[in-house]
């Protein structure tokens, strides 16, 4: 360690944060000075720990979490441990813009719409039963409702699912189902993933084999397009039901009719099913 020592004020100035940020990081551990005063409680900093304190100022730009760099600074392995946060962290970004462009792309259909620029009229709605199926299922949590709570949920999920039917011998059969329910006392929302049973269903580890009952009656909407877009099928789904006089009674279910990993999203074609009765 050298020998250069700093007050925790000059050392607040090299990495351009503040003084009350310093002393939460001395807090939890994750910049601590080398030195504390035990009569003043000055805290003073070693040179070659400003490294580490420009580290954390890049990685928070980039919007990492303080317990990620921790793990990036206390690693046998920094590189990789950075390489790994980062490629993290910009898959992150990635889904984001990808929410935030459909957003832009929503709000843009609907300015166009109050200035009459396009029909206003909602998605064709079809009503008729759903016949019962049994699926082959994971659960997992989003904090919350809406694409950007739920999208980063859904690959994880798909590739725990995948990995443990294939490791159990069972064929991926189409189409998918994805289903949604509010977690009770929780502003969480439970995200179910499935793939179809065989015609005899089997057990296995690391799956649930689930029987998603019949619907009487259903209101269904064709979705073309990909996920994060999938919000504004929703949306129009759930107007127009109502328009017709209709409430929901259950979870929506998405059946992924078109979804094939080797196409694009945009042209997926998915099926959204949300039970109903005559309001």
């Amino acid at each position: 360690m050298g020998s250069t020592m700093y007050t925790i004020g000059e050392f607040a100035a090299f990495g351009r944060v503040s003084v009350r940020m310093l002393r939460h990081y001395d807090a939890i551990g994750l910049l601590q000075p080398v030195r504390v005063d035990g009569r003043s409680g000055y805290r003073y900093y070693g040179a070659d720990q400003l490294r580490d304190l420009l580290r954390i100022v890049e990685l928070r730009q980039l919007g990492c979490g303080l317990d990620d760099i921790a793990v990036v600074l206390g690693a046998d392995d920094e590189r990789e441990a950075l390489h790994a946060l980062l490629v993290r962290r910009g898959a992150e970004l990635e889904a984001s813009v990808a929410v935030d462009t459909a957003r832009i792309a929503l709000i843009g259909e609907r300015l166009r719409a109050l200035e009459g620029d396009v029909d206003t009229m909602s998605a064709p709605i079809e009503y008729r039963p759903i016949d019962p199926v049994t699926v082959y299922a994971v659960e997992g949590r989003a904090p919350g409702a809406g694409p950007e709570n739920v999208s980063p949920v859904i690959d994880p999920l798909l590739g725990r699912l995948t990995g443990a039917l294939r490791a159990a011998g069972r064929d991926l059969i189409e189409p998918g189902i994805f289903w949604y329910e509010d977690v009770e006392g929780s502003e969480e929302l439970g995200v179910h993933v499935s793939f179809t049973a065989d015609d005899v269903p089997q057990p296995g580890e690391g799956y649930d084999v689930v029987e998603l009952p019949a619907v009487p009656l259903a209101a269904v909407v064709t979705h073309r397009g990909d996920m994060p877009s999938i919000g504004e099928s929703y949306s129009l789904l759930m107007n127009g039901l109502i328009d017709d006089g209709y409430r929901m009674v259950g979870p929506c279910r998405e059946v992924y009719l078109v979804a094939e990993p080797d196409i694009p999203q945009s042209d997926w074609i998915t099926e959204l099913q949300v039970p109903v009765e005559k309001d």
